[in-house]
């Protein structure tokens, strides 16, 4: 499957040094404690939650994103919190390398490995982990706490279900899709 050209106007969008190409209509809060790692592209309205972090002197980044990534419209990354020993705080957030998040989902899990797709209007439940080369289908809700299996389909929900599992081509596969979806991605 041939994937086609996505243009974009130059103004919209801001790309930095390392190749990120992130949209002037995104809401980025906290940018200081959000680390791309280059080739990324954050499309309109998306929303990453850098402000959220653990208060005190520490310089750990809140949202840390991988290479080849790309965060659809409308969706929104925060970092997973809770209350221990009476304390209340917030937990980086750790995304791999050549992750697809689709447009309209909210993740809010603790890590997500690299050669994952995330399609449209999912909802990754806090702290829940997805291991390396997985997909997420439409619509699928994944509890907090959830641990998905590499090479794994997940599916429907609350909570959803692996339904199926990937070949072991996979991580070839998203990492072409996702090199390609980024130089597919250019001015008009």
């Amino acid at each position: 499957m041939e994937l086609e050209y996505t243009t974009y106007i130059r103004s919209d969008f801001i790309e930095t040094d390392t190749g990120n190409k992130v949209s002037r209509k995104s809401l980025i809060s906290g940018s200081q404690n959000i680390v791309l790692g280059g080739k990324t592209i954050v499309h309109s309205r998306c929303t990453i939650r850098g402000d959220l972090r653990r208060a005190g002197p520490s310089h750990q980044a809140a949202v840390l994103i991988g290479r080849f990534c790309s965060l659809g419209e409308n969706s929104v990354l925060r970092p997973p919190y809770k209350t221990y020993k009476g304390v209340f705080s917030y937990y980086p957030l750790k995304i791999g390398d050549h992750v697809d998040i689709g447009e309209n989902s909210i993740v809010e899990a603790a890590s997500i490995g690299s050669f994952v797709k995330i399609g449209k209007n999912c909802i990754i439940g806090r702290f829940a982990i997805i291991r390396d080369c997985c997909l997420v289908e439409d619509g699928a809700v994944i509890a907090p706490n959830t641990v998905v299996p590499p090479f794994s389909v997940v599916s429907g929900g609350p909570p959803a279900k692996v339904v199926a599992q990937l070949p072991e081509s996979t991580q070839e596969i998203f990492e072409a899709q996702s090199k390609d979806n980024y130089a597919k991605f250019v001015p008009a």
